[in-house]
C-alpha cells in the first residue's frame, strides 16, 4: 500500500473521493448511494462526458489528505467531517490515485456543481451496471471504468463504512 502522507512528485498523483451517503435505517448496503460528477464534454480532458468521481491533482508539496479536502471545497463547496484513506491505485501512466471514503452528510440540493456537467447519487445497482442516467442533460452515460472498478472494490472488500472516527 502506498502511504498517503508521503509526498512523491505531485504532477503524477491524484487524489479522489468515494462520497457515500447511507439514507437507510440500517447499516445495510440497501439504501448506499455514491456521490459521482458528469465530466464536462471536453475532449481535452481525461474521461469527458462519463461519471466519475470528484477530485483532483495534488499541488506541489501538498498531501494527498490535503489535496482531497480542497478538491472537495473547490468542486462542490463542501467540507466533510472526516476522510479516510481507502488504499492507491498505480494507472497504466504511473500516476497514483490515492483513493479516500468520504461521508456526504449534506443533501445534494446543499452542494453547488463547480465543475462538470451534472452530479447525481448513484445506487448499487448502477455502479454494477455502469451507466446513470442525467437528468440535466437527458442521457444515459457510462461510468469512467478505473472509477466504476475503484467502486467494485470497495463494495467487494467490504470497506466498512459504518466505523466513523474519533471526534
Amino acid at each position: 500500500m502506498i502511504d498517503p502522507t508521503i509526498q512523491l512528485d505531485s504532477s503524477s498523483q491524484v487524489a479522489i473521493a468515494i462520497l457515500h451517503q447511507n439514507n437507510g435505517s440500517s447499516r445495510g448496503t440497501a439504501s448506499l448511494r455514491f456521490l459521482m460528477q458528469l465530466r464536462d464534454d471536453k475532449p481535452q480532458i481525461r474521461y469527458p462526458g462519463v461519471w466519475a468521481f470528484f477530485g483532483g491533482h495534488l499541488e506541489p508539496g501538498e498531501s494527498p489528505e490535503r489535496a482531497i479536502w480542497r478538491e472537495l471545497q473547490e468542486e462542490i463547496g463542501y467540507q466533510p467531517p472526516y476522510v479516510r484513506y481507502f488504499r492507491a491505485y498505480r494507472t497504466e501512466m504511473q500516476v497514483i490515485r490515492h483513493v479516500f471514503a468520504v461521508p456526504l452528510t449534506v443533501p445534494i440540493t446543499d452542494l453547488e456543481l463547480n465543475e462538470g456537467i451534472d452530479l447525481r447519487l448513484l445506487t448499487i445497482e448502477e455502479v454494477r451496471r455502469g451507466d446513470c442516467y442525467s437528468d440535466r442533460i437527458g442521457q444515459i452515460r457510462a461510468l469512467a471504468q478505473p472509477h466504476r472498478q475503484i467502486l467494485l472494490d470497495f463494495l467487494r472488500e467490504g470497506f466498512s463504512i459504518a466505523d466513523e472516527p474519533e471526534t
